[in-house]
């Protein structure tokens, strides 16, 4: 599932393969991804517009032009992938964005979220929304924003109004290097706690944005979650499963003790 350090990655894919390039024509396949505008609106403000230098924050992609700007939210099962005309077509692919030298290529199974159109107001309005990206928050800002919220801290991590980009690959690995119970009160986690808790996001994120996801190393918990008897890669401990905050949850219940 697309998190901060996926999006990250498609936004060197757009810097790569689009910065600069001119649309040539836009084929919309599905419109049920687009969000508040057209097929034929998208086509019609964006052939002969040129990709501008794209930026990211938290989960969303945002691809200016030399006019409106596009904000893609990959959902669940998103990707922006480079080809060419000869390449097959993917059932998955909803939007192809032709390009003087090229494609670009909107692929999304589930259709979760999507494409949105509008100039740099309407970018405002949706990224207002979000927190500070995760990537960039620091420590002073981090305590505040998980100090305005209540309930458990594997929920706080989660909400994109607090810290934008954490999904759920980030937040069980960053409780899980913290050494924090993803159903603890965000209360209980202050002081060196919650200190370390944003070392570890800041270090989970560098090394996850550097391979562009959440990598499944063995080290990792992500690379223990899915095994049939899956162990935790510190201690050899059984790992929990369960659902936190709606989602599912993997934890060591040695190096996370107890509710908190």
């Amino acid at each position: 599932m697309p998190e901060l350090p996926d999006v990250e990655g498609f936004r060197r894919v757009l810097a790569a393969h689009g910065q600069g390039r001119r649309i040539a024509d836009v084929t919309v396949a599905d419109p049920g991804v687009l969000r508040g505008v057209s097929a034929r609106g998208l086509r019609r403000e964006l052939v002969g517009k040129r990709f501008d230098t794209p930026e990211r924050h938290g989960k969303w992609l945002i691809a200016r032009t030399d006019g409106p700007v596009l904000l893609m939210h990959f959902g669940m099962t998103g990707a922006l992938v480079p080809g060419t005309p000869d390449d097959p077509p993917d059932p998955h692919d909803r939007v192809v964005f032709v390009l003087d030298d090229g494609e670009l290529r909107f692929r999304d199974q589930r259709k979760l979220q999507g494409i949105r159109l509008g100039d740099e107001a309407e970018a405002k309005r949706v990224l207002a929304t979000q927190g500070p990206d995760a990537m960039a928050v620091g420590r002073d800002e981090f305590e505040r924003s998980m100090s305005r919220r209540r309930g458990r801290i594997k929920a706080a991590l989660l909400d994109q109004s607090l810290i934008a980009g954490l999904g759920n690959l980030l937040a069980d690995e960053i409780l899980w290097r913290a050494g924090v119970h993803p159903a603890c009160p965000v209360r209980e986690v202050e002081g060196a706690r919650l200190r370390r808790l944003h070392t570890q996001m800041r270090q989970v994120l560098r090394a996850s944005v550097r391979v562009g996801h959440v990598p499944g190393r063995p080290s990792w918990l992500t690379g223990r979650r899915y095994e049939q008897d899956p162990h935790c890669p510190r201690c050899a401990s059984p790992l929990c499963t369960g659902r936190v905050a709606g989602r599912g949850t993997v934890w060591c219940p040695r190096c996370q003790p107890g509710g908190c």
